[in-house]
Order: C-alpha cells, then sequence, then structure tokens
C-alpha cells in the first residue's frame, strides 16, 4: 500500500497549519549540513492558492506522510505555467532562514565549546523576530572553538554554522520537524550529532534491496600537502597552516591543495582546515548513486551523515564498504507512487572532520 502524504501551508514564524494544499506532485530532499529542499506542484485555480495568504518569504510548508512530518521550511519562490494550470512551489529548509541573519555586532568566543556558540547564535535569532528554532536537545560535543568576527564582517549565521560543522572535530546539524500539536502546529528544533555517530542497520544490496544507478571514481581530491591561508596578520602576510600525508607522499608524485579562508585569524584552525583536506584527499573515492526498493524505506530511513553498508557486484565494480550519506531525495507522483533515491560520499572523504 502506498504511503499517503499531504502538504500543509504554515505559518513560519509560529508553526500554526493554516491549511492543506492539493497536489499534483511533490519532490524532497534532505541534504547533509544544508537547507535541503522541496518542490510542490498544485492546481493553478486551486482555492488554497490564495496569493492574500500563500506568499514566498512569509509561508511555510509541512510534508506529512502518513501522518508524520517527512519535511518542513520557508516557501521561497512560486512559478506559474498558465498554459499548464499548475503552480510550481519552491521551498528550502529551516537552515535557509539563517542565510539572511548576520552578526551585526560581530562575535567572539575563545575556547568555548562549539555547542554553546551555536546555540547564543540561534537564540540571539530568535530573539530578533526568529522562526522560533528550538535547541534543547543540542548537547556538549566535547569540542571547543576560538571565533572571531567583528561587526564590520556580517558574518552569516547559516554560513558560521556551516564552518564549525566543517571543522576537524565538527558535527552533522539537522533541523527536525515535528507536532506540537497534531494536525494544528508544528515546531523544529536543531540538532547536533558527532561525525560518525551515526551507523545504518541496513545493508544495500545492487539487486536485492536497491538499484545502484551509477558508480563514479574520482582522485581529483588526491593531496599529498594541504595549505590554509587566513586573514592578514597585519604586517601585509596572511597566517598559514599546513598540514602533510608523508604516506600517500611514497605512492604517488607531490600533489599540493591550497585553501582560502580569509576569516579565520588563528594559526590552530587553519592547519585544522589543512588536515581536513589532507584527509579528504588520503584515497582516490568510488561514490555511487542508488534508488531505493519501493515499499522497503521511508524517506526518514537514512539521515544524511549516516554510514551506511553497501554491496556492488557488476564487473569492475565491485563495492563492499561503508558510505555516508549526503542526500536523501523523494519524489512522489500525482498518483501516489514515491521513490527514495540516495547520494552517498566516501567514508574516508567525509571522516575529514572526525578528532585525530
Amino acid at each position: 500500500m502506498s504511503a499517503k502524504y499531504k502538504v500543509l501551508q504554515t505559518d513560519v514564524r509560529t508553526g500554526n497549519v493554516l491549511k492543506e494544499l492539493p497536489v499534483t506532485g511533490i519532490a524532497f530532499t534532505h541534504t547533509l549540513n544544508a537547507a535541503g529542499a522541496a518542490t510542490v506542484g498544485i492546481p493553478l485555480f486551486a482555492p488554497e492558492a490564495d496569493p492574500e495568504s500563500l506568499s514566498p518569504g512569509i509561508s511555510g510548508l509541512a510534508i506529512v506522510r502518513d501522518g508524520a512530518i517527512v519535511w518542513a521550511g520557508i516557501l521561497w519562490a512560486l512559478s506559474a505555467d498558465l498554459a499548464a494550470g499548475t503552480l510550481s512551489l519552491s521551498a528550502s529548509g529551516y537552515h535557509s532562514h539563517y542565510q539572511g541573519r548576520y552578526l551585526v555586532d560581530g562575535y567572539t568566543a575563545k575556547s568555548k565549546e562549539q555547542a554553546d556558540i551555536v546555540k547564543a547564535w540561534i537564540t540571539a535569532a530568535n530573539a530578533d523576530n526568529g522562526i522560533n528554532t528550538t535547541t534543547d536537545e543540542i548537547r556538549p560535543t566535547g569540542n571547543l572553538r576560538t571565533t572571531v568576527w567583528t561587526r564590520y564582517e556580517l558574518k552569516n549565521v547559516a554560513e558560521a554554522i556551516e564552518e564549525l560543522a566543517d571543522n576537524i572535530g565538527g558535527f552533522v546539524f539537522r533541523y527536525v520537524p515535528y507536532w506540537i500539536e497534531a494536525g494544528k502546529r508544528i515546531g523544529h528544533r536543531l540538532t547536533l550529532t558527532k561525525r560518525g555517530a551515526a551507523t545504518s542497520p541496513y545493508v544495500l544490496t545492487h539487486r536485492v534491496n536497491c538499484d545502484v544507478t551509477a558508480v563514479s571514481y574520482d582522485s581529483t581530491a588526491l593531496c599529498t600537502v594541504a595549505y590554509a591561508t587566513g586573514a592578514d596578520n597585519g604586517a601585509g602576510e596572511k597566517v598559514v597552516g599546513i598540514f602533510e600525508n608523508p604516506a600517500l607522499a611514497a605512492r604517488m608524485p607531490e600533489r599540493v591543495m591550497i585553501g582560502s579562508y580569509s576569516d579565520v585569524k588563528e594559526t590552530a584552525t587553519l592547519i585544522d582546515k589543512a588536515q581536513a583536506t589532507v584527509n579528504a584527499g588520503a584515497v582516490p573515492v568510488a561514490i555511487p548513486e542508488l534508488t531505493l526498493y519501493p515499499g522497503q524505506y521511508s524517506p526518514l530511513s537514512f539521515k544524511p551523515g549516516d554510514f551506511t553498508a553497501v554491496n556492488v557486484d557488476a564487473g569492475y565494480v565491485a563495492l563492499y564498504d561503508e558510505f555516508a550519506v549526503t542526500e536523501c531525495g523523494t519524489t512522489v507522483d500525482a498518483n501516489g507512487n514515491e521513490s527514495i533515491r540516495l547520494a552517498l560520499a566516501s567514508k574516508e572523504l567525509w571522516s575529514n572532520a572526525n578528532p585525530s
């Protein structure tokens, strides 16, 4: 039996459900340490398509599967096809709100728990006409950070969170929607988990429970030496962090990667950035893409950042390894048929932010 989907229009600030929208198709993605996206088609002449109520930047959307919220976020764009009689709604996850919020007073933290830094940013944004992101389930990660941004830099909060997450000892962040009052009001909370902490119990086997549609092999990230350049030190020179991989250098000619982080002022942080680059380029990577067989999994069975085992035996492609889920995309057609695809990354590549 097919899962039953609904799309709800919400008030972004309060989470109140305003109405159910008629749909002609649904597609949504959960993306690793990013906002994710959703596209919903509705009839152009549906009375629910009220321009006084359904408005980009103001309205929210929530996608409900068998009574559970599987995606929620903010409507940012609409596109009307008058010939086809359809209206396409384009939304992004709640992280997109923080792309428009800035550290207008600057921010300084000296050896502070990174979870507390993120909570401070979210709390400040919530207090000033925000979207009521809950942080009650954020726990200490055990990693301390030093960050310095002046008010003149006007650092984007979303970008600041992403940069913390991408450091050695970083984290996976997700905005999880939930029912405050079933059918009437939704909330959402920000969660942080250590990279590599979540392992899926599933083994995905080609032509058993999934179709592996493609596997690409890539060596462009291979790196024996990495340099990370930062801000000007005040003497006309940039702060630099360096990290090397002598084991890889013994197997291949020197290959250098250089990253620029113009707002980083601490050498230790730049060394972490350089180490992340070296770790990410330690081995050539296999990158599979696959579609799950219908009816066996839900869109929440695989979360971005999870490690899951993939088994493929098809000529040159002989894989049995764990991969990190980088994206889970779901498409639902007008008849309610559901298709779920996963994009994956090498476990070694994703472990570039594991503590050294």
